[in-house]
This record gives C-alpha cells, sequence and structure tokens, in this order.
C-alpha cells in the first residue's frame, strides 16, 4: 500500500542544490557552516585531521547547542594515511545510584524516538532524572592527546571566541527554539537563554539575524582551556555541574563523573566490494549497518535498476532492523537531534565524527552556572525490565549513531556519518552504495533521493522515481514524503572523500539543512 498524500507539500517553485567542495589541504563537512570554517582554518595553519575535528566539534556545541555539545557524547573513527584505523566511544554512561523502580511504566508509549511504553512523567525523556554522565569532553580530549598535534588550549579558542561573540539566531535557531518551546520553558534557565528576547544582540552584518552571546559557556570553556579537560570530571568545574545537576533533580555524582573514562576500540571490520567498511564495534549503529551491507552484497546492486536497488536497500536494512530489535533494542519514531562531522587532511588522515544530545535540547535542562545543556540519555533505554537494554546503572546505552570510515587498498578513502536517530545507518548505507556501486561523486550521492527502512512503513522521497514506491510496496507499506528541512525525514549526512587518482579530495554536507556545509582549507 503506498499512501500518496502523507506530508505533501508543494515544492515546484524550489530546486536545492549545495555543489561538493574539493581541494588537496584538508576539508570539513559540518553540520554547521562555521564548524566547518573553524575546522578548515586549523587544517590551513598546520593542523591536522583530529585537530580540525576537535575544535569544529567544540565550535558545534556553541553554535548549535541543541543537538550536540560537552553535555553530551558520541562515537570517533580516526583513520591514518597508512590505514590504521581506531575508533573512541566516549558515549554517556547511567548514573551508578539509578534505581529503575524510579522509572514506572505509565502505559502507551513515550512519543519519541522509540516505541516503548511510556515511563510516568517523561522522567526518562525530559528533566534532570533523564542525564547520564556526559563524555564528549573526556573523547575530545582523549582523541586529541592520541592523533591531535594542538593543544587542548589551542583547539578551545575558536569555541571560546563564538560562545562570547554569541551564536547566530536566525529563522533556523528560531524554528528549533519555537519546537521545543513547551518543553524549554519547564527549565528557567533553558527559558532565560534560548526564549528570552532581550538576550539577544544586533548582528553587526544583518537585519535578518541576531547574536547570542553566551558568557557562562564562554567561562566555562576557558576554564577547561586552563585546568583541562579532567577538570570537567574532577575539579571546579565538575562542582559547578554537580551543583546544578543536584538542584536540577539527577542523582549523579562526583564518583560518576571521577569514574568516567573513554574506551579506545578496535573498529569491527568488513568488506563491501572492494573496501573495507570500518564502524564503532559494540553499542552503535555499526553492526546494524555492517549486516545490511552483508545482505546487500547478495545483490548485483550495480545491474539493478533504481527500483529494484532501492527494494534491495529497503530489504536490508529492514533485515538488520529486525536483528537489532530482537536482540539490542527497539527502534521507532526519531527527529534530529545529533551532530556529524568528517575531516580529511592533506596527508590523507581522517575523522568521523558523532556526537549528540539525543533528544532536540536533550533533557531541556540548562545548567543555570555554565549554560550548557544536558544530554537525556536514559531515553536510550528500555524502560521495561529484563530486555537486552534495559534501564540499568552504571551502563552504557545502545546508540544510533554510526561514524563509518571505508578503506580503499588498505588507505582511507570515505569519512562518513549522519544525524537522524534511528534513520543514521539507513542513509549511510545508500549513500555507501551510491558512492562504491554508482561511482557517484559526494555531492551526487547527497542529492540523490534516498528511502527511510527504520520502521516497518518505508519512506520513500516524492523526488524518487514512481517506480521506486511501487517495488518497494511489494514487499513493505510505503509512504511517499518530502525531504524537509523540518521534520527530518532521511537523516542529515556528511562525508569527505579522497581521489585515488590525484591529490584532490571532495567534500559535501546535507542539501536540505540550511547550515551544514564544507570548507577546504586554503594551504
Amino acid at each position: 500500500m503506498i499512501d500518496q498524500n502523507a506530508n505533501q507539500m508543494d515544492a515546484s517553485t524550489w530546486s536545492l542544490h549545495k555543489p561538493q567542495v574539493t581541494g588537496a589541504n584538508g576539508l570539513v563537512a559540518a553540520q554547521h557552516y562555521e564548524a566547518a570554517e573553524v575546522g578548515a582554518q586549523i587544517l590551513s595553519e598546520g593542523g591536522n585531521a583530529m585537530d580540525a575535528a576537535v575544535a569544529a566539534a567544540l565550535v558545534l556545541s556553541v553554535v548549535e547547542p541543541w543537538l550536540s555539545g560537552i553535555g553530551g557524547g558520541g562515537f570517533l573513527l580516526h583513520a591514518a594515511a597508512d590505514g590504521a584505523v581506531d575508533a573512541l566511544d566516549f558515549n554517556l554512561v547511567s548514573p551508578q545510584a539509578l534505581d529503575p523502580a524510579n522509572y514506572p511504566l505509565a502505559g502507551g508509549t513515550d512519543g519519541d524516538w522509540f516505541d516503548w511504553p511510556a515511563v510516568e512523567g517523561n522522567r526518562n525523556l525530559i528533566g534532570g532524572s533523564s542525564i547520564c554522565t556526559p563524555g564528549a569532553v573526556a573523547g575530545l580530549a582523549a582523541a586529541l592527546e592520541r592523533f591531535g598535534t594542538l593543544s587542548w588550549e589551542e583547539v578551545l579558542a575558536p569555541a571560546i571566541e563564538i560562545a562570547e561573540r554569541g551564536m547566530t539566531v536566525d529563522w533556523f535557531a528560531d524554528l528549533a527554539f519555537a519546537v521545543d518551546r513547551p518543553n524549554l520553558l519547564q527549565n528557567a534557565a533553558a527559558t532565560a537563554l534560548f526564549l528570552d528576547p532581550a538576550t539577544q544582540q544586533a548582528h553587526p552584518q544583518t537585519a535578518a539575524s541576531k547574536r547570542l552571546p553566551m558568557p557562562k559557556k564562554a567561562a566555562i570553556l576557558r576554564r577547561l582551556a586552563q585546568a583541562g579537560a579532567r577538570d570537567f570530571y574532577e575539579g571546579e568545574t565538575a562542582q559547578l555541574i554537580l551543583d546544578d545537576l543536584s538542584a536540577a533533580g539527577s542523582c549523579l555524582s562526583a564518583k560518576d563523573f571521577r569514574d568516567y573514562k573513554v574506551t579506545w576500540l578496535k573498529p569491527s571490520q568488513d568488506t563491501y566490494r572492494d573496501r573495507e567498511i570500518c564502524v564503532i564495534p559494540g553499542l552503535s549503529g555499526g553492526p546494524s549497518l555492517l549486516r545490511a551491507m552483508r545482505a546487500l552484497s547478495e545483490h548485483d546492486i550495480r545491474a539493478l535498476p533504481d527500483a529494484e536497488r532501492a527494494a534491495a536497500y529497503a530489504q536490508a536494512c529492514r533485515g538488520a532492523y529486525e536483528y537489532r530489535l530482537k536482540h539490542l533494542g527497539h527502534a521507532a519514531a526519531s527527529e534530529d537531534c545529533t551532530s556529524h562531522l568528517s575531516v580529511i587532511d592533506k596527508a590523507g588522515n581522517m575523522v568521523s565524527l558523532t556526537n549528540t544530545l539525543l533528544s532536540r535540547f536533550g533533557s531541556k535542562v540548562v545548567l543555570p552556572q555554565s549554560q550548557i545543556v544536558m544530554n537525556n540519555g536514559m531515553m536510550w533505554f528500555d524502560p521495561r525490565p529484563g530486555q537486552p537494554n534495559s534501564i540499568a546503572p552504571g551502563v552504557k546505552p545502545l546508540a544510533n549513531m554510526t561514524p563509518v570510515i571505508a578503506l580503499r587498498n588498505g588507505r582511507p578513502e570515505i569519512a562518513l556519518g549522519a544525524a537522524g536517530g534511528r534513520q543514521i545507518f539507513p542513509a549511510v548505507l545508500q549513500i555507501l552504495s551510491y558512492l562504491i556501486d554508482a561511482g557517484d561523486t559526494p555531492e551526487a550521492a547527497l542529492h540523490r533521493p534516498r528511502i527511510d527502512a527504520s520502521t516497518a512503513t518505508i519512506l520513500v522521497d516524492r523526488k524518487a522515481a514512481p517506480d521506486v514506491a511501487t517495488a518497494i510496496s511489494e514487499h513493505y507499506a510505503v509512504q511517499l514524503t518530502d525531504n524537509t528541512v523540518y521534520p527530518v525525514q532521511f537523516a542529515i549526512p556528511s562525508l569527505v572523500q579522497a581521489d585515488s587518482k590525484s591529490a584532490l579530495a571532495a567534500a559535501a554536507s546535507h542539501p536540505m539543512s540550511p547550515w551544514a556545509a564544507a570548507a577546504g582549507a586554503a594551504k
């Protein structure tokens, strides 16, 4: 069955296109143009891929604070130019004092990313009880220490400067504030920071935008630059955070912060055609992506018409999701609340980094002394007891983030990832296939219409050929929809790709995201 009318909009007068950026000196693709530009400047000044990635990620925590930040966690992959790949898990950890009985089921569903029974008072979604120990600061610092060339203070400097100056508030930021206004109003610090017009200042270049300075966030970042990243977990910064968390009703303790450690891992790898696909092992979207790609490899994708190819994508994703739901977790509806960036430097080193607060604005808790937006990591746990991913103390949850690095002839060729919750790995699967099977450029791959096969009803971009929906409808229910700015229907990817035949590389970002961009180093 095909739903022809769902989410229909008149896009007849629009033609959206975002060209790729090419260069030989390094490239950054990110969900915000200022983060991409900062990363590219780091590369221009002699920094490497990890220097640029960490600096860009820290800038993202300021310029799009509802998607990612130092109050969240994530994963990254680093590929050295010689093909050695390392994985870093800096995901969130539940409080050690957590009692699962404090999350009683209320019946119905939670209405967020997961189709689990609702918890009384949405305690796993909103407020202090939804917050887990954040890993972003520890993860970014550890990655920089192992693979970077710049100091922690140097990579923090751009984020501090932008926090003092203020993030740009345009129509897209206003949309984000409006979408979550009812929830933000439940937290006084969030209301003061994001919803009070008096906090905004005139933009020096345009009357269409404002600036939103974050002096307390700038101060906390400056303290971290001076005292080091561990101050976030066991110093003055930690105490400020813990005081505010306690006031917000969180059971996170000094021990939770003091005990937090990142985990370096050997990536999971599998061969697809003539590439080695490297992902985060364990509790990420990586294993599901590899499972789907193994199923896809059974088809001669290059010989299939577009419609049959799309049906093969749907079947591969649905098979992987059925395994995921049975053995790992139980994903359903989603929204975009994650940030991804991809980097290549002129030596050929690559980073694929995904960081998240989970829901948009995470827990909707802004810490008043630091203006940090805190995650709602408890949302990633199944509130039903006795499940593979049930709520439990002191553990990491199942995550959807799927950063990828693909090797060709033993060298890093593609760094790719996306934001978008359960939409991430289906999008990554298709884009990898477009690049590898169809020989697309990054620009072409990101402009192709995609499907989303993360639920039983397959979403099909209305711009796809009509026979795509017809072919998929032979196996699954289908809903035609538009690839819109909001709601996000097909994830928000960004990628870089090396050219094996020249020194040039290419980078591209999601065409439908107003802020996403790629930027190249000048030298």
